[in-house]
């Protein structure tokens, strides 16, 4: 199956539940190009709020932001994927820059969480990148390499298929600066050859790969345009419908 053009909004921890269920409406009503998904990742009250505005455009997803690696228990403040799936979401975002940077989850966490995602049937969004300083010492693409061989080396060519990697320039977040299409579309070039080495070359030509870094409707098209830049993960873009609009017909 060829790879997708992904527009994903991952809208962190902002809006009210009422001002959520206004903007999820506002995508719901959104004309999606064929070959294209348009994925939201809303904060886990919002949920099924989201789920329901969005039922009418078979091509607009829910995701959550996260999840608990544990079936259930004894989590205070923890979500399961059984609770995530009781809602009708589809997708879950895992090691997002601001888990691993704040939250300190390691690559040997967010294996068990991948492995909890597709045993549940949710799709994992998988991100992976690199901060300044390892930027800086010429060792970015090795490192990032790592974080998916630690993460997802274990997986067989059919679990993997289910997976949507998204690469976020850790210095490029919430900076205002952005990769160049040129450094974006190397280093995700690089991970999809990463990727055929332990899945097959088909396993990694299918796989979509989103680029996550200060992707506004001014960047878009030229970060898309690039061969192995399957869309965007889009943070503050995405919280405003005409502007992440604009980035989903970028393709």
């Amino acid at each position: 199956m060829a790879r997708k053009n992904i527009a994903a909004g991952n809208w962190k921890m902002n809006t009210s539940i009422s001002e959520g269920t206004q903007l999820a409406k506002a995508l719901s009503t959104k004309t999606v190009a064929d070959g294209t998904e348009v994925i939201i990742a809303v904060p886990f009250t919002h949920l099924q709020s989201a789920v329901e505005a969005t039922a009418s455009n078979s091509k607009v997803f829910i995701a959550a932001q996260n999840c608990n690696e544990n079936d259930k228990g004894a989590y205070t403040g923890e979500i399961s994927v059984d609770m995530i799936d009781s809602i009708g979401a589809t997708h879950v975002v895992l090691g997002h820059s601001e888990r691993r940077e704040i939250f300190n989850e390691s690559n040997e966490l967010l294996k068990a969480k991948v492995d909890k995602v597709l045993e549940k049937g949710l799709t994992p969004i998988f991100c992976c990148g690199e901060n300044l300083e390892i930027r800086e010492s010429g060792k970015h693409i090795d490192f990032v390499k790592g974080q998916l061989t630690d993460s997802l080396a274990h997986l067989s060519a059919d679990s993997f298929s289910k997976i949507i990697v998204a690469y976020e320039p850790i210095w490029a977040i919430g900076t205002g600066k952005t990769a160049s299409p040129e450094q974006a579309q190397e280093m995700q070039e690089a991970l999809r050859a990463h990727l055929a080495e332990h899945f097959g070359a088909e396993a990694a030509q299918n796989c979509s790969i989103l680029y996550g870094g200060s992707v506004k409707p001014g960047n878009a098209k030229e970060l898309f345009s690039q061969p192995d830049v399957d869309g965007g993960l889009v943070g503050g873009a995405s919280l405003d419908a005409e502007g992440f609009g604009q980035i989903i017909d970028s393709f």
